[in-house]
C-alpha cells in the first residue's frame, strides 16, 4: 500500500493547485484521477486575471494557446452591449495538463470506489493511505459522495445543466459573445473563440426550470446553432454536443470533516451570475493547501459568489439562483 501525506482525488485546477502548493511546502502528495491527462474536459474555458495571478502565471508565460478579451459582448433580448471585463480563453485539455504537470507531483490513473478511515488516516480502495484527503473530483467527486453528502446535501435549485461543443473552426469574429435567456432558455449561451483556430459554443440553464419547461436542452441547442449560422459566427457545427451538470454557489459551511476537505465543483463553487468555476476552484485549492500545510482555518465562505459587481451581476444572480446568497 502506498502511503503519502496528502491524497488528492481529481487533477483539475483545484486539485493541481493544491498539489502544487503542498509540494512547495515539502509534503509528499499523490493525485488520483479516473482519466489520463491530457484529457477532454468540457468547459467554455475562460479564465480571469485574478485566477492567473493566483496561479503566479503571467499570460506571456503560459506555453499554450491563450486569447485575451478586453470586453465581453453581452446580448439580452434586443439589447447588445460591450461589457468591459478582461478575460482569457484557454483550451481546458491543455490548461489542466499544464497545471498538473507543473505541480510536480505523482499522478496515478485510478477510479476511486471505496474510502474509509483507519487510525486517523484515509484508505482508498486498499491501495493508498494518507493523513489528508482532498476532494477535487468535480460534481461526482467520490470524496463528497462518501464523506459529505449526508452532512452537506446539495440544493437542487442551484443545479445547472449544459451542452457544449469545442471544435476546429476558422473563426472570423474574435469577440466572446454571451446570450442571456434567448428563446426562453433559463440560462445563457456562449461563443468563445480559442487560439489555434478552435471555437467553443455551448449553452446552459438551471436544471429545475428546464425540467418544468416544454423545451429541453437539445431543443435550445438547435435554436442556438441556427442563430450562430444566421449571424455568420459558426456556419457549420461539426460533431455533437456533450452535456454535464454542476452546482452554483450555495452553502459552504460543511467543506471540511476532520482531515478531509472539499474544493472546486465538489464544493459547489461556481459563481451565481456567470456560472464560472475555474477561478473559485483555484482559490479553494490554495486555501486547502494552507489549511493542510500551515494548519490554517479552512473556509470558503468569503470566496466571492459573483464573477462581477454591479447591476448586471445582481440581475443575473436573481435569474439563476433566485435570490442573493445568504451568508
Amino acid at each position: 500500500m502506498r502511503s503519502v501525506d496528502a491524497l488528492i482525488v481529481g487533477g483539475g485546477p483545484a486539485g493541481s493547485t493544491c498539489a502544487w502548493k503542498l509540494r512547495q511546502a515539502g509534503l509528499d502528495v499523490l493525485v488520483l484521477d479516473k482519466a489520463a491527462f491530457p484529457r477532454l474536459k468540457l468547459c467554455a474555458g475562460w479564465v480571469t486575471p485574478r485566477a492567473l495571478q493566483d496561479l503566479e502565471l503571467a499570460p506571456a508565460d503560459y506555453p499554450h494557446g491563450l486569447l485575451t478579451f478586453d470586453t465581453l459582448r453581452l446580448h439580452w433580448g434586443p439589447l447588445s452591449i460591450r461589457h468591459a471585463s478582461r478575460q482569457y480563453s484557454i483550451r481546458r485539455w491543455e490548461f489542466d495538463e499544464f497545471l498538473l504537470r507543473r505541480s510536480g507531483v505523482d499522478v496515478v490513473e485510478h477510479n476511486v470506489r471505496e474510502i474509509h478511515e483507519d487510525g486517523g488516516e484515509f484508505i482508498i480502495d486498499g491501495r493508498f493511505r494518507a493523513r489528508y484527503l482532498l476532494g477535487a473530483g468535480g460534481t461526482s467527486c467520490p470524496v463528497y459522495r462518501t464523506l459529505f453528502r449526508a452532512r452537506n446535501p446539495r440544493d437542487g435549485a442551484l443545479q445547472a445543466a449544459t451542452l457544449e461543443h469545442e471544435f476546429k473552426y476558422d473563426w472570423q469574429d474574435p469577440e466572446c459573445h454571451l446570450w442571456f435567456f434567448g428563446d426562453g432558455l433559463p440560462g445563457y449561451a456562449w461563443y468563445v473563440p480559442k487560439a489555434g483556430g478552435h471555437v467553443n459554443i455551448g449553452l446552459g440553464g438551471m436544471a429545475g426550470k428546464l425540467g418544468r419547461g416544454e423545451r429541453k436542452l437539445r431543443d435550445y441547442w438547435e435554436l442556438f446553432t441556427r442563430r450562430l449560422s444566421k449571424l455568420g459566427l459558426v456556419r457549420a457545427c461539426t460533431g455533437s454536443p456533450k452535456g454535464y451538470s454542476y452546482y452554483l454557489r450555495g452553502r459552504v459551511d460543511r467543506v471540511r470533516v476532520g482531515n478531509a476537505l472539499l474544493t472546486g465543483d465538489a464544493a459547489g463553487l461556481a459563481t451565481r451570475d456567470m456560472c464560472e468555476g475555474i477561478g473559485p476552484a483555484i482559490e479553494s485549492g490554495l486555501r486547502a493547501a494552507r489549511a493542510i500545510a500551515d494548519d490554517a482555518v479552512y473556509t470558503l465562505a468569503d470566496i466571492a459568489p459573483l464573477s462581477g459587481q454591479g447591476f448586471v451581476s445582481r440581475a443575473l444572480e436573481r435569474r439563476f439562483a433566485g435570490s442573493s446568497l445568504a451568508v
